[in-house]
């Protein structure tokens, strides 16, 4: 009895950590615009989505409850067109990072929480998985985005920006920031009609040869939209996990600590993630020692099988 308890919970303990360990990656995403093209089934400005769900279910979620399918779904109502519908895959932004003082690019932040209040839609997405490691997060909301629409999307230009490997036929190359205030200008020079559909996939710090931030990138984008007076929505979503990011950051990270001669209070994602392990590990540890010491303590109690008889008084 006492081997199959030991047995037991060695077993608990393994499920435990296999469940950790295996947990596809989570990266936050955020849906803002100015216009209430929201269908909502209540008046609320301001929603956060708790769920952990797959880049094809948030494409799916923002097509339909963000009511992007208005303007680059066919056959949707043409009264609910906007100009832009940008998103933006990040590259440096994690969830842990939105509550932290100490991230490398404040301007992304503050950003983000302004658009966030300030718009009359503004919805949250703490949890995207992104388990798929040979499909680009671009893709994947992209390929929602047909799944989800029929297999169509009705937009007058389907471009894309920066470092993005998107797949298809009819994609647009934009050069720059100057290319993409050009392409703007001349749109609302133009005839206004059907969306466009602009992609822009940032670089990672590690990998970007420009020497502006991700923060500062998403304000000019949104400062020519604004400026040009086009309406918009955007669609940011971070994934620092791709294209083996996470593994360099790790290995980076480990060598900056055997040759780091200070002392850092700060705990990111890697450390939060050990600690939690071994804080696991320690309480199993405690409950497997006062499990085994109470199946000692009661196999060591020995009752007598019989009682003698009382002497007669």
């Amino acid at each position: 009895m006492e081997v199959k308890a030991i047995f037991l919970a060695f077993g608990l303990i393994a499920a435990q950590l296999i469940h950790v360990c295996s947990s596809p990656a989570t990266v936050p995403a955020f849906l803002w615009s100015r216009l209430s093209h929201r269908k909502s089934r209540d008046n609320v400005k301001e929603a956060v989505n708790y769920q952990t769900i797959s880049p094809n279910n948030l494409a799916k979620f923002v097509l339909s409850e963000g009511g992007w399918s208005n303007f680059v779904c066919t056959g949707k109502n043409p009264h609910h067109n906007v100009d832009v519908a940008l998103v933006f895959i990040g590259k440096e932004l994690q969830i842990s990072d939105i509550s932290s003082s100490n991230h490398q690019d404040p301007t992304l932040i503050n950003l983000l929480k302004q658009s966030f209040r300030s718009s009359n839609v503004s919805v949250a997405f703490p949890y995207i998985a992104v388990s798929d490691e040979n499909e680009t997060l671009e893709n994947s909301l992209i390929s929602g985005f047909f799944e989800n629409c029929g297999h169509e999307l009705e937009v007058k230009n389907f471009a894309y920006m920066g470092s993005c490997s998107l797949k298809g036929q009819n994609l647009k190359k934009i050069g720059g920031l100057r290319s993409f205030q050009d392409f703007i200008d001349a749109k609302m020079a133009g005839l206004r009609g059907r969306t466009d559909l602009i992609v822009f996939c940032g670089e990672s710090s590690e990998e970007s040869i420009h020497n502006e931030s991700e923060g500062n990138v998403l304000s000019k984008i949104v400062d020519f939209l604004e400026l040009s007076g086009s309406t918009y929505t955007v669609l940011y979503a971070s994934n620092p996990y791709s294209s083996n990011l996470y593994t360099s950051h790790l290995a980076m990270r480990f060598l900056a600590e055997e040759n780091s001669s200070t002392n850092s209070t700060h705990c990111d994602g890697v450390c939060e993630l050990k600690s939690s392990l071994l804080e696991g590990l320690f309480v199993a540890i405690v409950l497997l020692i006062i499990l085994i010491s109470g199946l000692c303590c009661m196999m060591g109690i020995d009752t007598p099988t019989r009682f003698e008889t009382a002497p007669d008084s």
